[in-house]
């Protein structure tokens, strides 16, 4: 046992997580939550009691007070169950009766069907696995590098302003760093529109796929429909700005937090040195520490890894991939294309690095982002990434990435664009080329306004629907398979943050060196 332990301490963490999360799938696969099972919880009396529900032919709901049956389920209903049964508020719950038409079989094989009776409901939701029950451990694995990512950022952003020595220097990277942002999320957004107009997936998209697809998937969209969104530049701009920044470092306010750390890193620069060096070096450690930290919390990473994965595979299965396989080829293909194509060029002929040492470098958080979903929570691995394998500096890193997690999302960009000329080709809307413009400019600011957090570019996709008047009720047809897409676009949205600090500091004459320079 102690041999094979020191054997599996001694594969590279990169392969160990690689390791991880194709196991995590097949297992997940393995005890995938089945689509034919319910767990009913109800009172009796003033105890709760549970019931596993399973090979129905008909579920109905029923109002006890006047026997009016409200709505009625087959066996291939489980989503539209759950999904109506969600949506009621908890008075309309009180009184409602669930009949349950079961089908069993005799010795002989005719098929007989026995009925019950459920009352005084409390909870209907799937059967869990152990698959989905292993969640937590990747969760926590998932909050434990959430909360290194602000005390990282402000401690190296601090340093590398302080380093910097000039104003000028800081203005000097800012504006790079904003241009290559901008250019590259254009350029991954024009890849996303020629690919779905080539292509064009919303046609191959049966009828029947359609209407299940929008019925199935119709209420988990209203309440994301509701929200207030809209794009505001101008307030954009002036919040970046924070009043108490306390409350942005607690609330994950990333361009808030950028702003408060450059700022005191560069009144630094200002201040005598005998009164200002203590507190850099105060930061500098703090910052090593951090990273440090970052070391402990990987070694875990394949623990989390495989929990996050198999949660994955067992809630929503690879069924849906049948359903959209068009729509998930044309963008997996054109971040495919970004990823090699577009940041291949950017490197060599911006940084002088080939592709395939880029990525040897990158391997550990393009693996965490894919797994976790969540730009924020691959920050410090990102960082510690770039410094230590790709050697860019931390004067460099430490505004480059950090900027890059809140306002750099070339996948989620893509995602939106072809998503949108999918969802408009299956309602049979014809995009202009003033559509297609608009979609350019509306996703290139949604991407800026995208929280780097799991799923939160299904909300943003919202603004770019309305803007081209495309029904919003159209992401309903794409909802089930945004998570698993998540994965693919988050592994995208980081590897351009870290491929942009590359060019930056090549353009600065420091891509390779060991320290950080002040001069």
């Amino acid at each position: 046992m102690t041999s094979f332990l020191s054997h599996v301490k001694s594969i590279k963490l990169h392969n160990r997580i690689l390791l991880a999360l194709v196991l995590g799938a097949f297992f997940g696969s393995l005890y995938n939550v089945s689509k034919y099972k319910l767990e009913v919880s109800y009172l009796v009396g003033e105890e709760v009691h549970g019931r596993i529900v399973e090979n129905w032919e008909k579920m109905e709901f029923r109002r006890t007070s006047t026997n009016e049956i409200i709505a009625s389920f087959g066996s291939e209903d489980q989503s539209k169950l759950l999904i109506f049964y969600n949506s009621l508020k908890k008075p309309e719950r009180d009184g409602l009766v669930l009949d349950v038409a079961l089908s069993t079989s005799e010795e002989s094989g005719r098929a007989i069907t026995t009925r019950s009776t459920i009352s005084g409901i409390t909870d209907i939701q799937k059967v869990k696995t152990i698959a989905v029950h292993i969640k937590p451990i990747g969760s926590l694995f998932i909050r434990l590098l959430m909360f290194l990512a602000i005390p990282l950022v402000v401690a190296s952003l601090i340093v590398g302003a302080a380093s910097l020595g000039d104003i000028r220097k800081v203005g000097r990277i800012g504006s790079k760093t904003l241009a290559l942002y901008l250019v590259t999320t254009a350029v991954a957004i024009t890849v996303g529109l020629v690919l779905a107009n080539a292509l064009e997936p919303g046609k191959r998209l049966s009828a029947d796929s359609r209407e299940r697809l929008l019925v199935e998937n119709a209420g988990n969209i209203q309440q994301k429909i509701k929200q207030q969104t809209a794009i505001d530049v101008v307030q954009t701009i002036v919040e970046i700005v924070p009043t108490n920044p306390i409350s942005a470092m607690a609330n994950s306010e990333m361009l808030q937090v950028v702003f408060f750390a450059v700022i005191v890193g560069v009144t630094l620069t200002l201040a005598p040195k005998n009164k200002s060096r203590p507190v850099v070096n105060f930061f500098d450690g703090f910052s090593d520490t951090m990273i440090r930290m970052v070391d402990l919390v990987m070694t875990i990473a394949p623990f989390g890894v495989f929990a996050l994965i198999a949660a994955t595979v067992a809630e929503f299965g690879f069924d849906i991939l049948q359903t959209l396989a068009w729509y998930a080829g044309v963008l997996v293909l054109g971040l495919v294309v970004h990823m090699t194509l577009i940041y291949g060029s950017l490197l060599r002929f911006g940084a002088g690095m080939s592709l395939a040492r880029f990525y040897r470098g990158m391997r550990d958080a393009m693996l965490i982002a894919f797994t976790t979903s969540s730009s924020a929570a691959t920050l410090p691995v990102n960082m510690e990434c770039c410094e230590q394998n790709l050697g860019v500096p931390k004067t460099i890193t430490s505004f480059v990435l950090p900027l890059g997690a809140t306002i750099n999302m070339d996948g989620t960009a893509m995602y939106q664009a072809v998503a949108s000329v999918f969802i408009a080709q299956v309602y049979g809307l014809d995009l202009h080329l003033s559509d297609q413009l608009t979609i350019l400019l509306t996703a290139t600011l949604a991407s800026i306004g995208t929280a780097p957090v799991p799923g939160v570019g299904l909300v943003m996709l919202i603004i770019v629907l309305r803007a081209v008047h495309v029904p919003e009720e159209g992401i309903a047809l794409i909802v089930g398979i945004d998570r698993i897409l998540d994965m693919c676009r988050t592994t995208v949205n980081i590897t351009g943050d870290a491929a942009c600090a590359a060019v930056v500091a090549k353009s600065e004459g420091v891509l390779g060196r060991t320290k950080d320079y002040s001069s």
